[in-house]
């Protein structure tokens, strides 16, 4: 199956990234008009999130958000083949010797941040962007062949992909023989229980919230950083630092979580149409799961 998406895909990937562009945009109407790639998901989040706004102004962000899909898409296929120095000029930290206190201690990070603007430039270059060693966590792809192959393309620089039902063990080994590492993990998606999450207030609704990210940090004494990307002309990202725990285990039960919710609504309020808007983020009751027909599916609290 491998080469079959090679055949696919590759070709078109080593089209200059203007060319992918110009393709984008002329995929743009068929998205946005003909399949209204998930409109409705997307009107809903947007009408909730920014109740202020007119109907117009909803209008004009959801057009910005599938002109950003469709860029993404330009870019995630240029970055399948993009080389170390490309993905350096277009995905630039600012301010990575914010780590190398850390490196130099043999202390490993968590790198926290949301589906906001590219992030598969960071996974793809998380290797080599630090000193620490890359470990990308995250659910595995629903399409099991295109997931592995996908898996291999991400992780062909060193960035080590790793299921996030894995990460225990994974945590346990490089913790055991003091690797330094810097897990990546991008914590807006929507849990699976409503029982085992950190609700709290955000874009102006009850939101659920993963806490794995602050667990693991107050577990292990990992300090926390969340990274802030700014996107400074079309393809071009610059990624900033700031630590948000440096002492995760003398914080709060969730202070951590509840900050990091903070810096995303703050990160996405600045330029709204780059944040994933086509997810079905709040799809939990406190005590079940929305289903697409609107009806709620009860998940029972079970003690662990």
């Amino acid at each position: 199956m491998a080469k079959v998406f090679d055949i696919l895909l590759m070709p078109i990937a080593w089209l200059p990234l203007k060319v992918l562009y110009a393709l984008g945009r002329l995929l743009l109407p068929w998205v946005e008009y003909v399949f209204r790639y998930r409109r409705k998901v997307i009107e809903e989040n947007l009408h909730k999130s920014f109740p202020e706004k007119e109907e117009k102004e909803i209008k004009w962000l959801r057009h910005k958000y599938y002109c950003h899909v469709c860029d993404l898409l330009a870019e995630a296929i240029w970055g399948l083949r993009a080389k170390p120095k490309q993905l350096f000029e277009h995905y630039r930290v600012t301010n990575r010797q914010l780590l190398s206190p850390y490196f130099e201690e043999g202390r490993s990070v968590i790198l926290m941040s949301a589906h906001y603007n590219n992030w598969e430039m960071m996974i793809a270059s998380l290797n080599f962007q630090f000193l620490h060693h890359g470990v990308g966590v995250g659910k595995p792809v629903e399409q099991k062949h295109f997931g592995e192959w996908l898996t291999a393309k991400r992780a062909r620089y060193g960035t080590e992909i790793v299921d996030q039902r894995d990460v225990r063990q994974v945590m346990d080994f490089y913790d055991r023989y003091k690797v330094p590492v810097a897990y990546m993990m991008l914590g807006d998606q929507s849990p699976s229980n409503p029982h085992k999450s950190y609700w709290t207030t955000f874009l102006n609704q009850d939101t659920a919230f993963l806490f794995g990210g602050e667990h693991f940090a107050k577990k292990y004494g990992y300090p926390v950083i969340f990274y802030r990307v700014k996107k400074v002309r079309r393809g071009y990202y610059e990624i900033t630092l700031e630590e948000l725990s440096t002492k995760p285990q003398k914080e709060k039960e969730y202070a951590i979580t509840q900050r990091y919710a903070e810096r995303v609504e703050q990160m996405i309020k600045e330029e709204p149409e780059r944040w994933l808007w086509s997810h079905r983020r709040w799809k939990l009751t406190h005590n079940g799961r929305i289903l697409k027909n609107g009806t709620i599916k009860p998940i029972p609290n079970r003690a662990v």
